[in-house]
């Protein structure tokens, strides 16, 4: 009997382990941090640069230091998530079609990461403000660019990057979040006299 007794204990104890053991392994998905936004606010920025715009209240503005940067070159940074706005100013001189093309150029060199290059047209007839808003889907380093013009005397182009290795699906949430920025720039971008 207490032969039995262990022989269906043993029984029992395999049967229970060869009943656990079914379930396979399924590996879980990489995660990602969340990440937290602030609460969207703009001041002014309006100095002796040849324009003025709005730009968000949990970023600031530098000049640009790089060894190739022009008078009235800036930055806009929010340390937050890494991100920048360069602006690039260039005074037009009968060379426009120059200064469009180079910016469509610099775009355009996205493509090889990109998977679509969505272009929108930006015109202020009562500022005079004309230009292109550049919208780079995929893994390319700068999903939006833009450039700005009176068509006369005024050409600035603007580029955004975060400082990270390019991901669309993670950082899509801190694209989306920008984009609203890069757009209220642009709309109450404005030149002076």
């Amino acid at each position: 009997m207490k032969k039995q007794m262990k022989i269906n204990l043993i029984f029992l104890t395999l049967l229970l382990l060869a009943a656990g053991c079914k379930d396979k392994y399924t590996p879980k998905p990489r995660g990602y941090f969340r990440i937290g936004f602030p609460e969207k606010a703009y001041h002014a920025f309006d100095t002796n640069y040849p324009f003025a715009f709005e730009y968000p209240v949990y970023a600031n503005t530098q000049p640009d230091s790089s060894y190739n940067a022009e008078p009235f070159w800036m930055n806009i940074v929010s340390e937050q998530n890494n991100a920048t706005i360069h602006l690039s100013y260039k005074p037009v001189k009968n060379n426009l079609a120059d200064l469009t093309e180079e910016s469509r150029e610099l775009v355009y060199k996205h493509s090889i990461k990109a998977n679509a290059i969505n272009e929108k047209i930006y015109v202020n007839a009562d500022k005079r403000i004309f230009g292109t808003l550049y919208e780079i889907k995929g893994n390319a380093a700068s999903p939006y660019q833009f450039h700005l013009t009176d068509s006369v005397k005024h050409f600035i182009r603007g580029s955004f990057y975060i400082s990270e290795t390019p991901n669309y699906d993670s950082l899509n949430p801190v694209i989306d979040f920008y984009k609203e920025d890069i757009i209220h720039l642009v709309e109450t971008f404005s030149w002076k006299q």
